[in-house]
């Protein structure tokens, strides 16, 4: 018969195996309930950043497209407007919050290819500190005139601009601007040379320009139709790639002479830098699916805004693109916002 010792020796080695026994199971259930990232994404609200205040595209586009995947998502979509220093603001808040999915920007041209090129110390880096989601619209700007002046053609502009170099002014919404870059690489493109009048706002830089104190404005065509419609300005081409369907008797500057040019303001959802793909891939997936709704179309159509909604890889290319260019335009132009 065994001795006491073996006994214990037995007891000892069979109660560890009854302990490895049930552990494994234990681990292995640990293991199948562990959830991948963005399984349960959203369980919150999601809170989307807009870089200008209430009521102007940035927040319009902002609050139709939270709405619509609201109840999508199953969770509301918080917009929460921080303006402020053309949007450096938003854009570092965003840059600096938790990779979740939980805070999100509505990016722009001015936060992703302005700010970062004309700015010296910009305290984010558009290509690294962020992850695009996707590129929700592009809204082309309209080049209109004062009727006091004689041309109805981009060719006719350049021409005139060509034969009295520094003759003409221009208004923008403000150094470094949208409009402002979209008219200096407008110059850049066709050779001529015309005078840069900024001012603090689009609603400033109207007055003028329907008095004919300043006869030129590369400018939102929401904001300018009106007054094309009512005769107070002319309407000789818009900046986008392709025809607006609220305006398709004007033609692009690129068809009316001015071959490759493409300029405008653009809106997309960009996360913080790491987000997991899976959180990603869901946002991108349910704001493609709302942007090709009929409603949603012909609402942004209404307001001469373009619906685009594509991938994350393909609006990181975008916004690529859209930097370098910007690089080059405000260099030559020695554009500065320190």
């Amino acid at each position: 018969m065994p001795n006491s010792a073996s006994k214990i020796t037995i007891r000892n080695a069979w109660l560890a195996a009854l302990g490895v026994a049930f552990c494994v199971p234990a681990t292995t259930h640990a293991q199948s309930t562990t959830k991948s990232p963005g399984q349960d994404y959203p369980s919150r609200p999601i809170r989307l950043v807009v870089p200008l205040a209430p009521g102007g595209g940035n927040d319009t586009i902002a609050r139709l497209i939270g709405a619509k995947i609201s109840p999508i998502l199953g969770q509301q979509i918080v917009v929460d407007n921080r303006a402020g220093a053309g949007g450096l603001i938003a854009a570092e808040l965003v840059s600096k919050s938790p990779a979740d999915g939980y805070t999100l920007l509505l990016a722009n041209v001015a936060v992703m290819t302005i700010i970062p090129n004309a700015q010296k110390k910009a305290p984010y880096d558009p290509l690294k500190d962020f992850q695009p989601v996707s590129l929700i619209a592009s809204a082309p700007l309209l080049v209109v005139v004062h009727p006091s002046l004689p041309v109805s053609s981009i060719r006719q502009l350049i021409e005139l601009a060509k034969s009295k170099p520094n003759a003409i002014n221009y208004a923008s919404n403000g150094i470094g601007s949208s409009t402002h870059l979209a008219t200096e690489m407008f110059s850049m493109m066709s050779g001529v040379k015309m005078v840069h009048v900024p001012y603090k706002g689009l609603s400033l830089a109207m007055t003028d320009l329907l008095s004919g104190q300043v006869p030129l404005m590369f400018s939102s065509a929401v904001a300018m139709l009106p007054h094309v419609k009512n005769g107070k300005l002319r309407a000789i081409a818009m900046t986008g790639a392709k025809r607006l369907p609220v305006i398709s008797d004007v033609p692009t500057v690129a068809e009316a002479g001015v071959k490759g040019y493409e300029s405008g303001s653009w809106y997309g959802i960009v996360a913080p830098a790491q987000t997991p793909r899976p959180i990603i891939d869901r946002l991108n997936r349910e704001i493609v699916a709302v942007l090709k709704s009929k409603d949603i179309q012909d609402r942004l159509n209404q307001d001469a805004v373009t619906p685009v909604g594509n991938t994350p890889d393909e609006f990181s290319t975008y916004i690529k693109m859209e930097y370098e260019r910007m690089v080059r335009v405000i260099r030559e132009a020695k554009v500065t916002l320190d």
